[in-house]
């Protein structure tokens, strides 16, 4: 398929909130262009309906070019969600262009934690370890359970996770208040509950009004904030009041 400067939003940007959309910049008079080609399709033929391959004229389409930065041709980029996620430049042998494809498509735990599932998680965390979005929802079953210790092991694995730091700081704080004693910080069940109970807003504000006063639970409870924020996302309204009270709190 042929794109242009006209439809380039909705072939590629757009699309690509779909599917993968590999974008092959070429020209006519490119020989290498015309030796990779063929390689493009079959792979994508390959993968119909998993990505799109479309290519785009570099002669024809000037600004395109200019926009992706384009040197040299041919140049191959992949876009996600209406970003670039992978790209190269040149003539590649068939077996690179086939682990190039390869790694656009979702994966095995992909797939299982798409699912949510609890053999499902079980089974992505046992594939990739490491995986946040896999651990944090295991996790979270576990704990509806009581099961806090394979939580916590779930957790550990899990580095550069503000979700999962989130989580691992509430069990602690949880444990603290364990076998009657009352809870480091007053409001916390309510607030856990609210968490568990998707009120997100209501969890934040009584957590963040507790911070300057939860003493030794003050890091635990700003790691149980943060962990919310970020799985609420930069760009939600929630989070973005949120950042600022927590600065607040905080300093």
């Amino acid at each position: 398929m042929d794109v242009t400067e006209t439809n380039f939003q909705t072939a590629v940007l757009d699309r690509s909130h779909t599917v993968p959309v590999v974008v092959d910049f070429w020209a006519e008079w490119c020989g290498p262009c015309r030796q990779l080609g063929p390689v493009l399709e079959r792979g994508a033929a390959a993968r119909a309906g998993k990505l799109d391959l479309v290519k785009v004229d570099v002669d024809a389409n000037p600004r395109l070019a200019q926009t992706f930065r384009i040197q040299g041709i041919p140049a191959v980029k992949a876009f996600r969600d209406g970003q670039v996620v992978s790209e190269f430049v040149g003539v590649q042998p068939p077996a690179a262009v086939e682990q190039f494809l390869d790694s656009l498509l979702p994966s095995e735990a992909d797939g299982l934690v798409e699912k949510g599932d609890e053999e499902s998680l079980r089974r992505a965390h046992e594939l990739e370890p490491t995986r946040a979005d896999a651990a944090v929802a295991l996790a979270r079953i576990l704990m509806q359970r009581g099961e806090a210790d394979e939580a916590r092991t779930v957790l550990a694995r899990v580095p550069g996770s503000f979700a999962a730091d989130g989580l691992l700081a509430r069990i602690a704080l949880e444990a603290a208040a364990g076998n009657g004693a009352p809870p480091p910080v007053p409001d916390l069940p309510e607030a856990f509950a609210a968490l568990d109970a998707g009120d997100h807003e209501r969890a934040l504000d009584l957590l963040l009004t507790a911070l300057p006063n939860a003493d030794g639970a003050r890091d635990d409870v700003r790691r149980v904030v943060v962990g919310v924020l970020d799985e609420l996302g930069v760009e939600h309204p929630l989070a973005r009041s949120s950042r600022r009270r927590l600065a607040s709190a905080l300093y």
